[in-house]
């Protein structure tokens, strides 16, 4: 990824929700964005210019845009209609966002819209969140990378972060992902765990088709 006086950018040449530029580049503040943080972290997988990102939560497009700069394609995931609206403003000032409104834990709604992907990048305020990720494992090329931002206190608001993170964790590996790494997300982004990993080596098969 690329720095400016150590400060982490993506290479868009003009702001696009009212960002610092920094030499030519966007700056990308990871109070705003939780895979900055996890980039300022390390241990997060590169994103290059060949790949496409599956991208499930993407909300207002604020991370979305700076992915967009380093990806060939950001196939950008959003269910509620309002943030929906400002995803669609950013797609139509980058070329390589295509908006898709969806459910993340209902892939089969959207399935026929997508690509494989080469990277799943998954940020989502729902309970359930590595059952959400597994259902879409199906758009993903055998073995690809994932990041999933844990948001325990939407999982269950009362319970232990670690216990919570730790479940989650289990629940992919049970079910064929090789988790790498697990990195909390403070001082930025609280009770937040980034769980790092790689997809299932044998192809899932996208929901809504036969085996």
């Amino acid at each position: 990824m690329i720095r400016v006086n150590g400060v982490l950018v993506s290479p868009g040449r003009k702001p696009v929700y009212g960002e610092r530029m920094a030499g030519g580049y966007r700056v990308w503040d990871p109070y705003r964005s939780k895979l900055a943080a996890l980039y300022e972290i390390g241990g997060a997988p590169d994103i290059s210019r060949e790949m496409v990102v599956l991208y499930l939560g993407a909300a207002h497009g604020t991370t979305v845009s700076h992915v967009a700069d380093y990806a060939c394609c950001v196939y950008a995931v959003e269910f509620a209609p309002g943030p929906m609206v400002n995803l669609i403003k950013t797609a139509e000032m980058m070329e390589n966002i295509i908006p898709v409104l969806g459910d993340a834990a209902n892939p089969a709604s959207y399935f026929r819209l997508l690509e494989r992907a080469d990277i799943l990048y998954q940020d989502v305020a729902q309970p359930g969140q590595a059952a959400i990720a597994l259902a879409n494992m199906a758009f993903l090329k055998p073995g690809a990378p994932f990041v999933i931002m844990l948001k325990t206190r939407c999982v269950r608001v009362e319970s232990d972060p670690a216990m919570v993170c730790s479940e989650s964790v289990q629940t992919l590996g049970r079910n064929g992902c090789t988790v790498e790494r697990v990195m909390w997300l403070e001082p930025w982004h609280r009770d937040h765990a980034a769980i790092v990993g790689k997809a299932p080596l044998h192809p899932f098969t996208p929901p809504g088709e036969e085996p």
